[in-house]
């Protein structure tokens, strides 16, 4: 045996060689280009440095970043009995969909909810899920805002949603649709009990949950940049066969034009949140 070729060679080539960096230790922001290391754009709440454009951030991340620390508690969803009710398939099938994007985001379904405090205001809080199915309402969706409405009311607290989505899931064709009217109950049940709803406008919120309580909260927060809309940009041009304005259904266009209320950086959202809260509470206290 050779000890040279076979013990001291492969540990000087160990030295030597380059090392393969993985392809998700840098992110190339989409408005730039800027290469951005992980660890600093997890530290900014996926904000890029440079040109401050806003990139998806995980339901769980946002939770994190809204609530005041140790008081964030994730309220576990009922299971569902029959995830494929139609028992759907295109390319593949709904269930496979299905248990890839449960394993990929550790998730039930595209929403999380949860209880906290916000500098000292207990709110409920229902964050949608971009990475698990483009964060598609299903019937899941629907009974997880309608638990977070009744939390609330139970709870005597302000709900707070974070919409990002491409709007129902088709897979479950005339169910997902059912859930529109299932969700603009649930902002009733909030309103009735007199408690503030603020939805908080994320990229993108679109199709059947901007047609449903997406657009029916208090107070309507959007973040810079966010798409907001029903139909694409592209489909509303074709049938009305007139160019819109470049920003057209950005949050910026919608603020302008009085569809939301404020348009409030990442990093400012909870001091935001919680000033409104602070009004409004305190408001509903002196009744």
């Amino acid at each position: 045996m050779n000890w040279i070729t076979n013990s001291v060679l492969p540990k000087i080539k160990a030295l030597v060689q380059p090392r393969e960096v993985p392809e998700n230790f840098w992110t190339k922001c989409p408005n730039c280009g800027e290469m951005i290391f992980h660890r600093q754009l997890e530290d900014n709440l996926q904000v890029c440095p440079k040109c401050n454009y806003h990139l998806k951030l995980a339901a769980r991340a946002r939770l994190e970043s809204l609530f005041d620390s140790s008081t964030l508690h994730i309220i576990e969803l009922e299971k569902q009995k029959n995830s494929d009710p139609l028992k759907f398939k295109d390319l593949r099938k709904y269930s496979d969909r299905l248990k890839d994007a449960r394993t990929n985001t550790k998730q039930d379904d595209a929403i999380l909810i949860a209880e906290g405090n916000i500098n000292g205001h207990l709110t409920i809080a229902a964050v949608f899920s971009f990475e698990f199915m483009g964060g598609s309402m299903g019937i899941a969706v629907g009974d997880a805002i309608l638990k977070s409405a009744e939390l609330a009311v139970s709870k005597k607290a302000p709900l707070i949603i974070f919409p990002a989505s491409g709007g129902a899931r088709m897979q479950e064709g005339i169910l997902s649709l059912m859930q529109l009217p299932r969700t603009v109950i649930a902002t009733q049940i909030v309103k009735e009990a007199g408690l503030p709803l603020i939805i908080v406008l994320t990229n993108p919120t679109t199709g059947g949950v901007t047609a449903s309580f997406a657009m029916l909260g208090d107070i309507h927060i959007a973040e810079p940049g966010a798409i907001i809309g029903f139909a694409g940009k592209r489909v509303i041009q074709e049938t009305i066969r007139e160019t819109l304005p470049e920003d057209f259904q950005s949050a910026e266009y919608l603020l302008e034009h009085g569809m939301i209320d404020m348009v409030v950086d990442r990093h400012n959202l909870k001091e935001r949140i919680s000033s409104i809260l602070s009004i409004l509470m305190d408001h509903r206290k002196n009744k």
